[in-house]
């Protein structure tokens, strides 16, 4: 396990990149499938323990937010990591340890490339704006640093209401922390 701090490319209102790729629900699913008003997009995975340890929190946000999608996407390679596979992925949803919006597949990786993401988990939030997706934060979803450290603030959710209620994120971005992106072919 390689702990990263994230970094990307991304600022606050530009235009999420496009993607269209595979879910754990047999269907494919692109970013303009998703017509909520906030889109929570996190690069995630089934066996780093800083993703494990947002799974209830990320789980939490999809059931109590009718007007957000949760969207997990894992893009580590699952040649190094079987843990990481498009069935260990299915297994998980199955068994209700993953409940998201979808969970997707990104192979190849390009689609976090595309975003500039670095760790598991890295979540992105956006918010609709002329028909768009931009981008109204990314960090941390907590305050928790470490995987087993109980959070006792959560950015995420004040960013998810204030993207909701047509306001400013009252956060400033701030690094998400965890395991290193296993890059296919690296």
């Amino acid at each position: 396990m390689v702990a990263m701090e994230s970094d990307s490319e991304l600022d606050r209102g530009d235009t999420a990149p496009d993607f269209e790729l595979p879910g754990t629900d047999d269907e494919t699913h692109a970013l303009e499938d998703f017509e909520r008003d906030a889109l929570l997009v996190v690069f995630t995975c089934n066996h780093c323990p800083y993703a494990k340890a947002k799974f209830d929190l990320l789980n939490d946000l999809a059931a109590e937010y009718d007007d957000l999608a949760v969207v997990g996407i894992n893009p580590n390679d699952e040649t190094e990591y079987p843990d990481d596979s498009f069935e260990a992925m299915r297994e998980r949803v199955a068994d209700g340890t993953i409940a998201y919006d979808a969970y997707l597949r990104d192979e190849t990786a390009e689609v976090a490339a595309a975003y500039g993401a670095v760790c598991t988990p890295d979540p992105f939030l956006f918010g609709r704006e002329d028909g768009e997706w931009r981008l109204r934060y990314h960090g941390r979803l907590d305050d928790a640093l470490n995987p087993d450290d109980e959070p006792t603030e959560f950015y995420v959710r004040d960013a998810v209401e204030a993207v909701l209620a047509g306001e400013e994120v009252p956060h400033p971005d701030r690094p998400s922390r965890g395991c290193s992106i296993k890059w296919p072919d690296e």
